[in-house]
């Protein structure tokens, strides 16, 4: 049994495959530098993954791009970015100290998460929010192709089968 409780988090009001995900203008961090980018021009360079995780640092966000650098998604043809409500600094230490080859997205006030429908309300922390973690599959149009969005905390996805629902196997 894991020595943390299971909080069931209840269905997400997430975007669906044919909706045009909300455009938003964000510091795109690396472990080097970061610079305001907006989705729409980073979608129109080709297909793009966006990776939600809660707060960089914490065991899920690790998780998940551990999984993701062991699995090889910075070599995909599609553009795989995350999103976090950490600060640029924080995000930029985090991905040198693990030396992950991806850049993510800083939203401190999880502004986008919120705007995508997957934000949800940190227990005994009013007004604090982190996104679920989710992956959304977009096209150069910014529109959804496919998606999956957590349940419940923690929650990971068979990556197996969230690679195939991504048209990534």
């Amino acid at each position: 049994m894991p020595d943390f409780d299971v909080v069931d988090l209840g269905p997400a009001d997430g975007l669906d495959p044919g909706d045009v995900a909300p455009d938003f203008t964000r510091p795109l961090v690396t472990d080097e530098f970061w610079q305001d980018r907006t989705l729409s021009d980073l979608a129109s360079e080709g297909r793009t993954i966006l990776v939600f995780t809660p707060m960089v640092g914490s065991f899920l966000a690790k998780y998940v791009w551990d999984e993701l650098d062991e699995r090889g998604w910075d070599e995909l043809d599609e553009r795989v970015v995350g999103i976090s409500a950490a600060t640029p600094y924080g995000i930029s230490r985090f991905l040198d100290e693990n030396e992950y080859p991806f850049s993510l997205f800083s939203d401190p006030g999880n502004e986008v998460a919120k705007s995508y429908g997957i934000a949800h309300d940190l227990d005994g922390m009013t007004g604090i929010s982190e996104p679920r973690p989710a992956f959304v599959a977009l096209d150069a149009d910014r529109t959804v192709e496919a998606a999956w969005v957590a349940t419940e905390w923690p929650d990971f996805p068979d990556y197996d089968d969230l690679e195939e629902r991504l048209g990534l196997a």
